[in-house]
């Protein structure tokens, strides 16, 4: 019996030991795509805006404090109107001060005018001399040029009571406000921006690996959210020299060449731009926005191979409101991660899958 229970008693000691095998973990589910190919030549796709052409900043010609502002953010103004007035009562006391300079000026001129007769005829009859004619011509003429000087004052001060009212120069939208009732303000300061009628522009902003692709004088299509159901015809008008020193893009303003009566300022779409020729003959490849990735300052992708992941970088060729245009970096066969890139990390094992719901990614 003893024997029988050293034995269990080893059984048990050697089973305590002993760790359980490990279980291998589950490779990570990952939503993936592959890339399609498209011809170069293909409209490059890219996010837009409808603006004014011309957007002007209002502002007083004078300083002074703001007393009543008429209109506000969305307002529309015509030529003319009287959008905004100063405090008037300095401009109005400038302005009655050069008006009595004036009067006195006026009364100097007609006395030394009166003179200059007397004076002129009676060195006719020779009762004067030479000299004192002499001194009665010099006195109408400084009397002459004060007049005049008082009469530009009084202008002048005229003009700057007149200023302290701002009004519209074109016909237009108040598409900012820069200043309240109250604010002192100097002579140039901003109190509203004017977005002129009548011309419009799209507008868009590009890469500066896409830029090189267009150019003025390109045809376009808008398409625009709001109006659904209608596509608008166009041209690049300009394309900017110099990227912006904050986003580092491109500015390039597309015209319609039928304005249509329902557009409004700020309504937003896509417009599609035809490529410059000679990149007709590159291919591409297109992927949903939500694949791409960022190696520090360089635009990349996950791709999986082999069951594993791996950062590839890309190069951007455009951007569009769903999808990205890649010239470099992906192949057709490539899997490429689309859904949560921000979570992943080099080198891990996972298990590719198709998307629940294909038409969240359609391009």
């Amino acid at each position: 019996m003893l024997p029988v229970l050293l034995s269990l008693s080893t059984v048990l000691t050697l089973a305590a030991c002993s760790k359980p095998a490990p279980v291998a973990e589950a490779p990570r589910e990952v939503v993936v795509l592959q890339a399609q190919q498209r011809d170069g030549a293909q409209a490059l796709l890219l996010p837009a805006e409808v603006q004014s052409r011309f957007v002007t900043a209002m502002s007083f010609r004078v300083a002074g404090q703001l007393v009543e502002r008429r209109v506000h953010l969305g307002d529309t103004v015509r030529k003319g109107q009287v959008v905004a007035r100063l405090d008037p009562a300095d401009a109005e006391h400038n302005a009655a001060s050069a008006r009595a300079d004036l009067d006195s000026a006026r009364q100097h001129l007609e006395a030394a005018q009166k003179q200059l007769r007397r004076d002129t005829e009676q060195a006719r009859e020779n009762l004067i001399s030479a000299q004192q004619l002499e001194q009665s011509q010099d006195a109408h003429a400084a009397a002459q040029a004060q007049f005049k000087a008082a009469q530009a004052r009084a202008a002048v001060a005229g003009n700057q009571r007149g200023y302290t009212s701002l009004l519209a120069e074109h016909d237009g939208l108040i598409s900012a406000e820069q200043a309240n009732t109250g604010d002192v303000l100097s002579a140039g300061q901003p109190v509203f921006s004017l977005a002129w009628s009548g011309a419009v522009d799209v507008i868009t902003d590009v890469a500066d690996s896409q830029v090189a692709r267009i150019r003025p004088g390109a045809s376009a299509t808008v398409t625009l959210g709001a109006l659904p159901g209608k596509s608008f015809s166009a041209r690049v008008r300009e394309v900017s020299p110099a990227a912006d020193p904050q986003s580092r893009t491109y500015r390039v303003k597309v015209t319609l060449e039928q304005p249509d009566a329902s557009l409004r300022l700020g309504m937003t779409g896509e417009v599609a731009i035809a490529p410059a020729r000679e990149a007709s003959a590159a291919q591409v490849m297109v992927l949903p926005a939500t694949a791409l990735f960022h190696q520090g300052d360089k635009p990349a992708v996950w791709i999986v191979r082999d069951g594993k992941l791996e950062l590839r970088p890309v190069t951007v060729a455009g951007y569009g409101e769903r999808s990205i245009t890649l010239t470099q970096g992906v192949a057709a066969e490539d899997k490429v991660v689309v859904q949560g890139v921000h979570t992943l990390t080099a080198g891990e094992k996972v298990k590719p899958i198709a998307p629940l719901h294909a038409e969240d990614f359609a391009l």
